[in-house]
């Protein structure tokens, strides 16, 4: 993911970079986080504002489906930072840095999150607080590999057909 010029890349097999969603239409504030479900469904977060040093903004969580289509499925997020999925594909959880906690939605068969986890006029579903951190800041999950990269690299994750698909958030 390349998080300034808003678009989600995919490394192909012959080891080039290929875009597979153009995110600006949703937000042009600095993408964050990606993670991807067994179904091929990538979550990405979006900081809500210009990190650093911009004024606080809530951020938001997009899905992008395995054919490229994005759309918002969650919104109000007070600095959306690291997501993990359950090994059963239910649940997402996110670590909310500025919200001092882990939030937690359950995953639609559509990939929606709890039916609405968006703010406008919805009920919140089964969107909860998975863990209340009063006092500390969560930023991520952690796996470790090393792969040397020509940029920095600030996330990972495995999606695709059985895990094959490395998704990296890059700088240019």
């Amino acid at each position: 993911m390349s998080g300034r010029e808003g678009r989600l890349l995919r490394l192909e097999p012959d080891g080039t970079l290929v875009t597979h969603a153009e995110l600006t239409s949703l937000s042009t504030h600095p993408w964050n986080e990606i993670v991807v479900d067994g179904r091929g469904n990538i979550y990405l977060n979006n900081t809500g504002f210009d990190f650093p040093g911009g004024e606080f903004a809530p951020g938001f969580i997009a899905l992008v489906t395995p054919d490229g289509t994005i759309r918002k499925v969650a919104d109000r997020l007070a600095f959306p930072n690291g997501m993990v999925i359950t090994p059963d594909n239910g649940t997402l959880v996110i670590a909310e840095t500025y919200g001092n906690k882990l939030t937690a939605f359950d995953i639609a068969s559509d990939g929606s999150l709890s039916k609405s986890g968006l703010s406008r006029g919805h009920g919140l579903g089964h969107r909860r607080t998975w863990a209340d951190l009063s006092g500390a800041y969560p930023t991520a999950f952690a796996w470790m590999q090393t792969i040397g990269l020509d940029r920095g690299c600030f996330s990972c994750t495995l999606g695709g057909v059985n895990n094959a698909t490395l998704f990296m958030t890059v700088n240019d």
